[in-house]
Order: structure tokens, then sequence, then C-alpha cells
């Protein structure tokens, strides 16, 4: 028997409303869940309060991208990756959440009948290194980015790929993304849009110094290894925008495929190019 964990957008109403709903449906075809509230101290973050019970096999989400990427990160660090998710988009743009309110009891029916497809979404890991210290490590399903603040003077950022130089890159920063966030951050800074299916990691620069600075699709089974220059003051990782840490002169960061993926339901009423003409109203 199926336990379900609806985690719901803290502070929204039309959330908790669905939550509610969904969770008095699934107490009707007497199916185990539980309520989860998102959201902590920090506005941007919408880690999941509380910890998902061990049993569970199906999470539904509610709420916008931020919600999802929350959720995908607790499930993550508490070993339930293989549970397959629901996203329901409560928020603003919601590729991460394709369904609408309206779509999530049809689509229920579905998913709890077997009728869905949920392929491993690659996700990236992240390493940070001090003076050959490891400091941090990070998991993130979208994107890790290396920025400066606002009043830095450009960064510079050298790149090895499975131990052969690749390039320096004179930048406000650097993205590298998963196809899943082929459609964020990346998309906004003039990168590719990647099929989710693809599997490759994406490397954008933001506002390079130099033209020649294009993105590059790599191999996801190779090992980036990225230094920051001397001079690269003021900067910081950050992984889906919400987790990260300050960054300094002579830090090194690896990026390499994560050993775990996640598995998002597709919606059972629209492909993906439909999605993708909708949310970025294409003709």
């Amino acid at each position: 028997m199926p336990h379900v964990a609806i985690v719901y957008k803290s502070h929204s109403q039309e959330a908790f409303k669905q939550a509610s709903l969904l969770n008095k449906w699934l107490l009707g075809r007497k199916l185990e869940s539980n309520l989860i509230k998102a959201g902590s101290h920090l506005p941007e973050d919408d880690t999941p309060q509380g910890k998902m019970d061990p049993k569970t096999d199906l999470v539904v989400v509610l709420g916008g991208d931020g919600t999802m990427l929350g959720a995908v990160r607790n499930l993550v660090e508490e070993g339930l990756e293989n549970a397959p998710i629901v996203g329901v988009n409560l928020g603003g743009l919601g590729f991460l959440t394709a369904l609408g309110p309206d779509e999530l009891l049809p689509a229920m029916d579905r998913v709890l009948a077997g009728e869905y497809t949920a392929p491993p979404r690659l996700m990236l890991d992240a390493r940070v290194e001090r003076n050959g210290v490891a400091l941090a490590q990070f998991t993130a399903l979208n994107d890790v980015v290396i920025n400066k603040s606002a009043q830095a003077p450009i960064v510079e950022l050298s790149i090895v790929v499975d131990k052969r130089p690749l390039t320096t890159f004179r930048a406000d920063g650097l993205i590298f993304c998963t196809p899943t966030g082929s459609t964020a951050y990346n998309l906004s800074a003039g990168g590719p849009i990647c099929h989710p299916a693809l599997d490759c990691i994406v490397v954008t620069p933001i506002c390079s110094f130099a033209l020649s600075n294009r993105p590059v699709l790599l191999e996801p089974d190779l090992v980036l290894s990225i230094t920051l220059d001397h001079r690269s003051l003021d900067t910081s990782l950050t992984c889906d925008g919400q987790v990260g840490l300050d960054l300094e002169p002579g830090d090194k960061i690896y990026i390499q495929r994560a050993k775990k993926a996640v598995r998002i339901i597709h919606s059972p009423f629209k492909d993906y190019f439909e999605i993708l003409r909708t949310k970025l109203r294409w003709g």
C-alpha cells in the first residue's frame, strides 16, 4: 500500500487547501499519507520541515519550483530519492511542477494505477576544498552557480576537465547545470535549453568579459575542477539557489555527476514540448 508524503509550500493558503483536499482524497481510498510544511527561516529556502516517513514511496509537491527543489534535497538527504515525485504548480513559472491544481486528482488516479513515466534525472555533486581540505559538499538538481557579489570585480575561474585544461573564464560567474536546470538560471544567462532526457553538464558563463567564451556541453561522467584566481574576491557558491557558502581565492570546486538521481513523474496530460511552449509563451 503506497505511503504518500504531501509537501506543501509554506505561507500559501492555496497550497494548504490543496494539501488538505489531497490528504482527504487519499484517506478515502484507505491510503497512508502525511502532510509536510515546506519552509524555513530563509525566505528563499523551501526545505521541508521535519523528516519524511521512511516508508514514503510517493511524494506530491504543492508549490513552485523552489518547493520542489527543497523537497528533492530532503529526499536525497534521507535516502528516499527512489520515491517518484508529482509536482503541482502553485507558484510562478513552474517547469518542475508541471501539473495544474485541477489536474492533480486525475493525475493521482493514473499514478496510483501505475500509469506513469518517471525516468531518473541527472543531478550534480559539488565539493569545495580549501588548502587541500574538504570544506563542504552539496547535491543539486538544477544547478551549481559560482558568482561574485554586486560590488566585486569580475572573477577568474580556471576549469580543468578530467585533468585537462579547458579555459579560464573572466566573468561575473559560471553556471553548471543539468538538463533539468537548463530552463532556470542557465536560460536567463543565454545558455541552451536541453531536453531532460539528455545526459550532459552545461557550463554557461555569466556576463563573460570575452565574447569567445560561450556555453559548453560536456559528457556527464567527466570531473570538472574549478579554481578561483587570487583576485576573485567576494565570491560564493550556490546550489539550486538555496544552499551554499562563501568562497575564498584559491578554493577548488569539484563538480561531477551525482551518485543519486531523482524521479519526477511526467505530466500524463501534456508532453515536454507543450509544457515548454506554454511556459515560454512560444507561438
